[in-house]
């Protein structure tokens, strides 16, 4: 047995240092903000890997720790440079040779690893972790995981790492160490569409630990105990959970998609304060969308995939007015009065028969009215009956076992095709010259399953190819339309993740309905996207009360506001709270776009009846606080010693607040606050 050899790379906020000896793979020993502070980590592999030819877990357990492979890497070199350190690895038996990539962006590592085949075989790869850190299983860990589906985004969870991963009584059992694990995956195209690719290990004694997996295929994390220690495996698709799969001829490579990883002196909110610094670091930002503008859109509650002239002219008048500075027209558009438009959808052009005097009439209203023009679409999407599902090759299609993956009357297309791309290139590139647009809502509204087999081992790898082909068509359509802002949706926020979000500008949280639902999801938003991304739709109604239209506007201040609702059939002291609302925005928006969230009373429950964000810049913070049962005295600490200021409604009650005694009286609701603290 030799020594190990040690090696360290440090960067502003990080320094992290590794082992290697020829008995072992390399390994990470400590991950921490500075050489001197304390490490979130204890030694653990930087990377596994799984073929179908090797040994696939070296150990009897449910996880994906301890691949023969990758329990038999040895170290064969590194570099580094400013931006990134380079370890390479490689596996004796099957000739498989590792690149591990660690990228420093703000507070956080971006990591990546490329495994090439070095042998003169095949090699077929089932799976390679993006990202792995054991930290010391001392019980001060609590857990956080977030549930997500249609019209229910965000619902997080603590819970102390113990009660997840419970006590075996090792030494009883001859020193075994657990098999269990806790563990998320997802299902099917949808990223988020039942839980959240993003992690916290959270500690008040020791530093804490955030992670995101950078994807819009399969992906899978997992916390499992490893002796003295509870180990954090992040992963893309994999073979177990996604039918993925890769064949590597002799010199081929495969990279796996990258995960976050970010640490943080603190509990919590320090977690998130570093992941959101992370993600702000690996935007692909653009000059376009440094305004932050506000958006209306006509969908929420309002023209609901149904748009016509008539219709469209008197919302455009009031969403001026309200001080929107773009106006999208949503679902619609293209559909024929008559017929199925969900099925024809596809082609991308106008329904003549819904604009009199055709479409860009309402567009050039849009115009002289002061904002810049927007169109939803769907570009994966082609219905069944669509002419472009005639025109464009078998191949341009997700496909399993040798048809077409019909989901819902939708035929998903593969952006690795030159044909798909062709079509959604044209029809974008069509689509701006013709109206002069400045903005495109994506939407994807069907989960099209596993992925295609077409040109892959497995389906897994297919999607996989297929998002990736996505981000980097997105790429192009920006560089084409350098003036042009896109937002992500996916049924609202069911396909929400970094490999999309670091190239989109703004990501719809939600297509909840109901107003009072919606201060859970928007509060929640910040732990999985930016706060100036984060799409919350303010849809105030002539219906609601005063103090219900101040509720629904708050959601859309918080992050970035999305107006919706029949703004010309408001009273007038409505409009002005909508007004209100847009102007508050507009005065902190390029504030909140620097801003970290801070959650006073914890991430929100479904449920909850007090529901708190918090949006804090320097010495500054904007704080909401909606109210959704009884009247309740509402301890925040962080009020303590601070200058509060109602900042909206201002003209409305103003709320209690007993700065001495870190308390706000907060009346029955429905009812919402937004203060600002110095």
């Amino acid at each position: 047995m030799t020594t190990p050899a040690t090696f360290e790379w440090s960067r502003p906020g990080l320094h992290l240092e590794f082992e290697s000896g020829d008995d072992r793979p390399v390994r990470m020993t400590r991950l921490a903000t500075g050489p001197d502070a304390v490490s979130a980590v204890g030694p653990w592999a930087i990377v596994d890997v799984i073929t179908s030819g090797g040994e696939h877990r070296a150990r009897n357990n449910q996880t994906l720790l301890h691949s023969g492979v990758g329990t038999r890497l040895r170290y064969t070199g590194h570099e580094a440079d400013d931006r990134e350190l380079r370890v390479s690895q490689r596996e004796p038996e099957s000739g498989v040779e590792v690149q591990s990539a660690f990228r420093a962006a703000g507070p956080g590592l971006q990591i990546r690893h490329t495994v090439r085949n070095g042998s003169e075989r095949e090699v077929v790869l089932l799976s390679v972790s993006s990202a792995l850190a054991a930290v010391p299983d001392d019980g001060s860990h609590e857990l956080l995981w977030g549930e997500s589906e249609w019209l229910a985004e965000g619902r997080w969870h603590q819970r102390p790492l113990s009660e997840l991963l419970p006590d075996i009584s090792p030494a009883v059992h001859g020193g075994q160490t657990s098999r269990g694990l806790f563990a998320l995956t997802s299902h099917g195209s949808w990223s988020s569409g039942s839980v959240l690719p993003t992690g916290v290990l959270a500690s008040e004694t020791r530093p804490s630990l955030a992670w995101q997996v950078e994807t819009s295929a399969g992906w899978h994390w997992e916390v499992s105990q490893t002796g003295e220690t509870a180990t954090v495996g992040v992963h893309g698709a994999t073979d177990l959970h996604h039918q993925f799969a890769v064949r590597l001829a002799p010199g081929k490579s495969f990279t796996s998609v990258p995960a976050g990883l970010c640490i943080a002196d603190g509990g919590r909110d320090a977690a998130f304060a570093a992941l959101t610094g992370y993600r702000r670091a690996i935007r692909e930002t653009r000059p376009v969308d440094a305004r932050l503008p506000v958006v209306y859109n006509d969908f929420m509650n309002t023209l609901m995939g149904w748009p016509t002239t008539e219709r469209l002219m008197p919302l455009i008048a009031s969403a001026a007015e309200a001080g929107a500075e773009y106006f999208c027209i949503d679902a619609g558009w293209f559909a024929a009065l008559e017929g199925n438009w969900w099925t024809n959808a596809g082609e991308w052009r106008e329904a003549e028969e819904r604009f009199a005097g055709g479409l860009l009439s309402v567009v050039d209203a849009v115009r002289a009215n002061g904002m810049r023009p927007g169109l939803w679409l769907e570009p994966e999407a082609v219905g069944v009956e669509s002419p472009v599902a005639k025109r464009l090759p078998d191949e341009a299609f997700f496909q399993r076992f040798g048809g077409r993956v019909n989901e819902a009357g939708h035929f998903q297309l593969d952006l690795r095709h030159p044909a798909a791309r062709a079509h959604l290139d044209e029809t974008v590139d069509r689509l701006v010259d013709e109206f002069g647009l400045g903005f495109f809502k994506l939407d994807y509204n069907t989960n099209s399953g596993v992925g295609t087999d077409v040109d892959a081992a497995g389906a897994g790898a297919g999607l996989l190819g297929h998002t990736r082909a996505y981000a980097d068509w997105l790429r192009g359509a920006q560089e084409r339309h350098p003036n042009v802002l896109f937002e992500n949706c996916g049924s609202g926020a069911m396909r929400m993740d970094y490999n999309l979000l670091s190239v989109a500008h703004l990501q719809s949280t939600s297509d909840q309905q109901d107003f009072r639902l919606y201060a859970p999801i928007a509060a929640s938003a910040p732990a999985s996207v930016l706060p100036e991304q984060a799409g919350n739709w303010a849809y105030p109604a002539a219906s609601m009360s005063l103090e219900e239209t101040a509720f629904a506007m708050t959601a859309g201040v918080m992050g970035r506001l999305y107006l919706s609702g029949f703004l010309n059939e408001l009273s007038a002291e409505q409009s002005a709270l909508v007004r209100e609302a847009v102007a508050l925005h507009k005065d902190w928006r390029q504030l909140i776009a620097a801003s970290v969230p801070v959650w006073p009373l914890g991430l929100p429950g479904w449920d909850d009846e007090v529901v708190a964000l918090r949006l804090d810049v320097d010495a500054r913070s904007l704080l909401a606080v909606w109210s959704r049962g009884e009247a309740a005295e509402v301890e925040l600490p962080a009020l303590r010693g601070r200058e509060v200021r109602q900042a909206y409604p201002v003209a409305m009650p103003e709320w209690k607040v007993r700065a001495d005694a870190a308390v706000v009286e907060v009346p029955a609701g429905p009812a919402a606050r937004i203060f600002e603290i110095r």
